[in-house]
C-alpha cells in the first residue's frame, strides 16, 4: 500500500500545533515533528504528542535556524523521508476528518492511477480570531488556472530531482530542471476540494512578544475584520476532542485593542488587494 509521512516543522506554534497535528496523526503513516528552536511551550506539546504515539511520530529538537537554513531543513526532512508520498502539514494548519480522509484516500487508492504528483486543496484563513475568516479576493495564490486560497500540501516523492529550494518566505519544492514542481504538468497535478482551515494570520505563539522571535512572523499578523463564520459553523473536529490541560483553548476573540485598529486598517487592506496587488510569498 502508498505510504504518506506528514512533514512538520515548526517554531513558537502552542496556540495551534496540538490541534494540527492531531488532525492529521491517524490517516499518515509517519510523523516528522521537527522544531527548530521553540520558546514557548511548543516543544511540551510535541513532546505530549511523541508520548502518545512513540511509534508514529519521529521527534527532533534543534536550535533556531534562519530562513537560509530553513530551505537546508526541509531538505533534510526530504532526506529521511522513506514513503511514497508526504504531506506539509504545518503547525497553524487543522483538517477536517473529511478533508485529510479525502487527500489520502486519493494518495492510497487513486494516484498511481491518475499518475499524480502533487495535490492542492482549498485552505480557509482565520483573520482576527477563530471566528472570522479572511474574503475570498485575498487569496493570491496560482496554480494553473486556479487564483485563491489555494495551497500545495501533497507531494509524490519520486518526481525526479525533487530538493527544497529558497529562503522561508519564497521556499517551494523543485524538480531536476529547477522547476517549481506546480509549474511541472497540470494533469498531474491533483485539485481535492478537501479544505483545512489556516490559522497563518493570527498570534501562534504561546506567547504574543514570541511571535516576533520567529522568521517572517511578524508581517503575518494582520489587523483586519474577517467575514464571521456562522453561528451553527462546523469547525474541525479536532477543536472539540479530549486534549491535555495545557492546551490553551482555541477559543479566544480578539482584543478590543486589535479590534479598534482593524477597523482603521481593513479598508486600506480591502483596496490594496483590490487595486495594488502585492507579490506573492512573504
Amino acid at each position: 500500500m502508498t505510504t504518506i509521512t506528514a512533514h512538520t516543522l515548526v517554531k513558537n506554534e502552542a496556540r495551534f500545533v496540538w490541534f494540527s497535528v492531531m488532525s492529521v496523526i491517524d490517516y499518515v503513516d509517519e510523523v516528522l515533528l521537527w522544531d527548530t528552536g521553540s520558546t514557548d511551550g511548543t516543544i511540551k506539546i510535541l513532546q505530549e504528542i511523541k508520548k502518545r504515539y512513540p511509534a508514529k511520530v519521529k521527534l527532533r529538537l534543534f536550535g533556531s535556524v534562519t530562513p537560509e537554513e530553513f530551505t537546508i531543513v526541509r531538505q533534510d526532512m526530504l532526506d529521511v523521508t522513506e514513503s511514497d508520498w508526504f504531506l506539509v502539514v504545518d503547525g497553524d494548519e487543522i483538517w477536517w476528518d473529511e478533508s485529510i480522509k479525502k487527500v489520502t484516500d486519493f494518495i492510497r487508492n487513486n494516484a498511481q492511477k491518475h499518475d499524480a504528483e502533487s495535490i492542492i486543496t482549498p485552505t480557509i484563513n482565520l483573520v482576527g480570531d477563530i471566528y472570522h475568516y479572511q474574503e475570498k479576493e485575498a487569496g493570491q495564490y496560482k496554480f494553473g488556472r486556479r487564483k485563491g486560497h489555494y495551497n500545495l500540501r501533497a507531494v509524490n516523492r519520486n518526481i525526479p530531482g525533487l530538493s527544497s529550494d529558497k529562503p522561508h518566505g519564497t521556499w517551494g519544492w523543485i524538480d531536476n530542471q529547477g522547476r517549481m514542481i506546480q509549474d511541472r504538468n497540470s494533469r498531474k497535478i491533483i485539485f481535492i476540494d478537501a479544505p483545512y482551515v489556516h490559522a497563518t494570520f493570527l498570534r501562534r505563539a504561546g506567547d504574543n512578544s514570541l511571535d516576533k522571535n520567529v522568521p517572517k512572523r511578524t508581517g503575518k499578523l494582520k489587523h483586519e475584520i474577517g467575514i464571521s463564520f456562522p453561528s451553527d459553523y462546523f469547525y474541525p473536529e479536532v477543536f472539540f476532542r479530549e486534549k491535555p490541560d495545557f492546551i490553551r483553548s482555541p477559543w479566544e476573540t480578539m482584543s478590543k485593542f486589535f479590534f479598534v485598529r482593524a477597523l482603521v486598517e481593513t479598508p486600506l487592506r480591502k483596496f490594496k488587494r483590490r487595486y495594488l496587488p502585492g507579490k506573492i510569498g512573504y
